[in-house]
């Protein structure tokens, strides 16, 4: 776990640099977030979060990378580990409508679900676009592929639907809410993704997460739905 983590960090980092570099010539901006937290006492835990977001915007083409990393131990076990890596691509038709195309991957060492890889096209809407609200929906189909921690395999055929939106409460705080929901003949996932974010100063946040992942077919033994809240510190570039 702490070498999958060490790895993930070091390549937040240099994409970071060649992010920043890049910025004027390539129209990228992102976000990069880490956090830890410890406890004592009668029991010891530890938890640690990273995030990255790249986003490359070239006129009607929109193209998005989310990556995220999770890890938890109580008393010296670990209780979490999952990562994540999402990239979605975005061509407007206008200021209202767009045709998206999404790949997803996902391990969790606690879920049913080893490994989950899921492919998908489809049209999104933009519901609300103002300076204070944001309200995106999405619709579509594709495939995916899962592997059940027993050693078992799945694909099937899915239906993504999406909601995504923010909230500008503030010049310096922001809320946004995700919902991603996938459902097959094997299973539908649900993943909720809650975040407050407050500029502390110039290029850094506050963020306080709950992400909530609810699967409807599990193996006996595993619970059907996972949460997770994290607080980070996140400098956007």
């Amino acid at each position: 776990m702490k070498k999958r983590l060490a790895a993930f960090a070091i390549s937040l980092a240099a994409i970071n640099v060649v992010a920043a570099q890049d910025e004027a010539e390539q129209g990228m901006s992102g976000k990069a977030a880490l956090g830890y937290l410890a406890t004592g006492g009668n029991t010891e835990s530890r938890s640690v979060n990273a995030a990255l977001n790249i986003m490359l915007a070239r006129a009607t083409w929109t193209h998005e990378f989310n990556a995220t990393a999770i890890a938890a131990t109580s008393a010296e076990v670990t209780t979490a580990e999952a990562y994540t890596a999402e990239y979605e691509a975005r061509h407007d038709f206008n200021e209202k409508s767009y045709l998206f195309t999404a790949l997803d991957w996902e391990s969790d060492r606690f879920s049913s679900y080893d490994s989950k890889i899921s492919e998908s096209i489809g049209y999104g809407r933009r519901l609300i676009d103002t300076e204070e609200h944001m309200l995106n929906t999405e619709i579509g189909a594709g495939a995916r592929q899962l592997e059940r921690i027993d050693g078992t395999s799945e694909r099937d055929a899915i239906l993504r639907a999406g909601l995504d939106y923010a909230w500008i409460i503030s010049e310096t705080t922001r809320f946004d809410q995700d919902v991603t929901i996938e459902s097959g003949s094997s299973n539908t996932s649900t993943v909720s993704v809650s975040e407050l974010r407050a500029r502390l100063f110039g290029d850094v946040a506050l963020v306080l997460s709950y992400r909530v992942k609810h699967n409807s077919d599990v193996l006996p033994g595993t619970e059907k739905t996972d949460r997770f809240s994290s607080i980070a510190l996140e400098y956007a570039f």
